[in-house]
């Protein structure tokens, strides 16, 4: 069993910066691909990004690429979410998520995540 705990979001204009941090319980967290997610109001839920469990590989989703980061600390049981140049569309609850997985393979879907956070709120004003 895993538990995870989000950091608290926030409320932020455009163009700033927020990092979400994903605290895991549990001893084998370095053997999970860890994940963010997140939904917006009206939306079903979608893949932010993701790290294997060595943190060597990673996966963007488009909409995302260039301005979030993910990474992890193994040391700490922890995942970050480092988010830059944030825009409107970019608020959502954001959901931390982990899988046991020892490949570098990406999963899109919710359905193949086991554990998850209880998400977190964060809101970008224009």
């Amino acid at each position: 069993q895993v538990q995870l705990v989000e950091s608290r979001g926030g409320l932020v204009q455009a163009g700033g910066s927020l990092r979400l941090s994903c605290a895991a319980s549990g001893r084998t967290f370095s053997s999970y691909a860890m994940g963010w997610f997140r939904q917006a109001p009206g939306k079903e839920r979608e893949v932010v990004a993701q790290t294997s469990w060595s943190g060597g590989s990673t996966y963007y989703a488009d909409s995302v690429k260039g301005r979030f980061t993910i990474s992890r600390d193994n040391a700490k049981n922890t995942v970050y979410l480092q988010m830059n140049s944030l825009k409107p569309e970019d608020t959502a609850v954001y959901y931390c998520a982990a899988r046991g997985d020892s490949t570098n393979r990406y999963y899109i879907s919710t359905y193949s995540w086991t554990y998850w956070g209880q998400g977190t709120q964060v809101t970008v004003s224009s």
